[in-house]
């Protein structure tokens, strides 16, 4: 019960922070307006930004059957809306910074709305179409991982092909899982592997629009296997999630193991957002992977790239990860950065190869700057 207030009293700064950008947003628009002569009613502008600023959010509410598509519209305008607010206000920052250095210098700053408020209104296009193409094309990046333990039988080299963070919903739907399965079954893999977030929170749209019909033609030679992510958690559907993913079989790996075809292991560890329902949330990563025979590969996925030192340490040859998106759109990159050791790409930790997805799908917006929707392939080589 302590906790409550102090959980109440962040929210309702954050709300505080939020309202005020906003806010901060509106009042440059409405110069803008001024000083072009753009007509407007100050109230039908204030409910349709306010609209935009929470449609987001008021998008998630229940609503009745009837009213469910306009809370499907609302979510989608609001989720791009989130992109426009945070470029805007970077922008609008810095145009009143380089205003404030005119002024200072005596320069006339009579007109300066009206050139600023158009020169952001075109950055901000620029940014939606470049940010667009980054999200709805995605690249295939490759690595070669060398594992030095002895193969099984014959082979010495597995395809594995790996997508994070697709985000399945209202926003990233058919048409981008699509290009998931297309290109990742043109890549003939061994092995196809889903590291969390395969849903964005509700599993309604992946009912409603069948995509597990797509999603289940996704074939590899091995077979298909993924983890949960934080928003399968957030959602609040994982028992249905994970029957919906066997109908089409795809094995969920909660804290388990599956050994495949007596050459490999791939461990799946549940998201880190389980350890919030005590300490049998999730099992530690040394005792999922302990009485595994460790003279063969062992490949980890966990959704959030944390703890790579006791991966390593329990004795994982490749660890792969999402969850972070690259911050999916810039400056967010610079926090992730920070926030993880790991936030994109490859490292090496000790002997274990590291392999963070920047995802393939999008949460939010489906936006991109500084990031590409990816599929990894991976080529492992044993000895």
């Amino acid at each position: 019960m302590k906790a409550q207030p102090r959980m109440v009293a962040y929210i309702a700064m954050l709300l505080t922070v939020y309202t005020g950008i906003n806010f901060y947003l509106g009042w440059h628009a409405l110069e803008w307006f001024d000083a072009v002569g753009f007509p407007y009613r100050p109230w039908v502008f204030w409910l349709i930004l306010g609209l935009l600023a929470y449609g987001y959010l008021l998008g998630r509410v229940k609503l009745p059957q009837a009213l469910k598509p306009i809370g499907r519209l609302l979510k989608v305008i609001g989720s791009y809306y989130i992109f426009v607010m945070e470029a805007g206000f970077i922008l609008f920052v810095l145009a009143d910074l380089v205003r404030l250095f005119v002024w200072l210098f005596g320069g006339d700053t009579v007109n300066y709305a009206s050139y600023s408020g158009g020169i952001v209104l075109g950055l901000l296009a620029i940014l939606l179409a470049v940010g667009s193409r980054n999200a709805w094309s995605p690249v295939i990046r490759e690595y070669d991982l060398n594992i030095d333990k002895p193969s099984v039988g014959v082979k010495k080299e597995w395809k594995v092909a790996v997508a994070s963070d697709i985000h399945l919903g209202n926003v990233v739907g058919r048409k981008h899982l699509r290009r998931l399965v297309g290109r990742m079954n043109a890549m003939n893999p061994d092995l196809i592997l889903l590291p969390g977030d395969v849903i964005d929170d509700s599993i309604e749209p992946f009912i409603r629009n069948r995509m597990g019909e797509l999603l289940g033609q996704l074939r590899a030679a091995h077979g298909v296997y993924a983890v949960l992510g934080n928003h399968e958690y957030y959602g609040g559907h994982i028992e249905r999630y994970v029957a919906e993913m066997n109908k089409l079989g795809i094995r969920v790996l909660q804290d388990e193991v599956a050994e495949i075809d007596g050459a490999l292991y791939v461990a799946g560890r549940k998201d880190k957002t389980a350890e919030a329902a005590g300490s049998n949330g999730r099992i530690a990563v040394g005792e999922l992977i302990r009485e595994l025979d460790h003279s063969k590969p062992i490949l980890l996925m966990d959704h959030q790239p944390t703890k790579f030192a006791e991966a390593a340490e329990a004795g994982a040859d490749v660890m792969l990860s999402g969850h972070t998106h690259r911050g999916q759109f810039a400056p967010n990159h610079l926090f992730t950065r920070r926030l993880f050791e790991l936030d994109w790409g490859y490292m090496r930790k000790g002997a274990m190869h590291v392999v963070v997805s920047s995802g393939f799908g999008t949460w939010g917006p489906p936006i991109r700057i500084g990031s590409r929707s990816e599929i990894i392939f991976i080529r492992i080589k044993l000895n």
